[in-house]
C-alpha cells in the first residue's frame, strides 16, 4: 500500500463560512493523504469538521486556502464543468438517505451516472446489471424502492456509486438509516469492495463502523486530532 499512488493529496487547507459579522472556520491547516486502495474512515462529533472535509474530498466544495490535488490535478484550477465530470466520473457517492429516485427502477436508479456521461443506451443497461449483481441485487433490478427494504435500497446506491468504475467511494454515514444488523451488511459489503481493490472513505460518528476501515482519521474543531492504522 506504501507504493501505491497518492490519488488524494490535501495541504494546509482551511474553510471559512461567513456568519453574519463573523467568520466560522470549519477547517484548519488541514493536510492529508490517501492511496489508491485505501481504506479510510472520517471520525468526528458534529461540528468537527468532517462533513466540510468529505465535500472537499468529492468536489462539492473548495477550500480558501491551501490545496488539493485528485489524480494529479489541482481542484483550484478546474471549472464547474471539470469538477462535474470528476464527480460524476470519478466519485461514487453513498449517501445516508440513500438519494434514489422514487418512480425509477433499481435498474434505471443505477444507469443514471452513465446517463449524465453519454455511456450508450446498450452499454450502461449491461453496466449497471453488472454492478447490482457485484452487490447482491440481480434479482431485484427492476423493483423500485418502495418495493426494497432499507439494506436492499442502501445496495442500491452502492451499485450506482460503483457503475462508472470510480477512483474512490465516498460514503457518508452509510448505516445512519439501518438498523444494526442491515449496518452490519452493509459495512461487510463495503469490506469486500476494498478487498477487490476499491478506495472506500467511510464518513462517520460512529466507533464501531469507523473500525471496519485500515485506517482511521479523527477530526475535532476543524483540525485532524489523529490519523491511525487499524490494527
Amino acid at each position: 500500500m506504501a507504493d501505491a499512488p497518492i490519488i488524494i493529496d490535501i495541504r494546509h487547507i482551511g474553510k471559512v463560512y461567513p456568519m453574519g459579522d463573523e467568520d466560522v472556520h470549519a477547517l484548519r491547516d488541514v493536510s492529508l493523504q490517501i492511496r489508491e486502495g485505501e481504506y479510510v474512515a472520517l471520525m468526528g462529533p458534529s461540528g468537527s469538521g468532517k462533513s466540510t472535509l468529505m465535500n472537499m474530498l468529492g468536489c462539492l466544495d473548495t477550500p480558501s486556502s491551501g490545496s488539493y490535488v485528485f489524480k494529479g490535478n489541482n481542484v483550484r484550477d478546474l471549472d464547474d464543468d471539470d469538477l462535474a465530470a470528476i464527480r460524476n466520473a470519478e466519485i461514487g457517492f453513498v449517501f445516508q438517505t440513500f438519494n434514489l429516485l422514487p418512480r425509477a427502477t433499481a435498474l434505471e436508479n443505477v444507469e443514471l451516472p452513465l446517463v449524465y456521461s453519454g455511456t450508450r443506451a446498450r452499454d450502461r443497461r449491461q453496466m449497471a446489471i453488472d454492478a447490482l449483481h457485484t452487490v447482491g441485487l440481480g434479482e431485484r433490478m427492476h423493483h423500485r424502492p418502495n418495493e426494497l427494504s432499507g439494506g436492499q435500497r442502501q445496495r442500491v446506491a452502492i451499485a450506482r456509486a460503483l457503475v462508472t468504475n470510480p477512483a474512490i467511494i465516498l460514503a457518508d454515514e452509510p448505516t445512519g438509516n439501518l438498523d444494526s444488523r442491515t449496518g452490519q451488511d452493509i459495512m461487510n459489503l463495503f469490506g469486500e469492495l476494498w478487498r477487490q481493490g476499491h478506495t472506500v472513505i467511510l464518513v462517520t460518528h460512529e466507533e464501531d463502523v469507523a473500525r471496519h476501515a485500515r485506517r482511521i482519521v479523527r477530526m475535532r474543531d476543524g483540525n485532524i486530532e489523529s490519523d491511525e492504522a487499524v490494527t
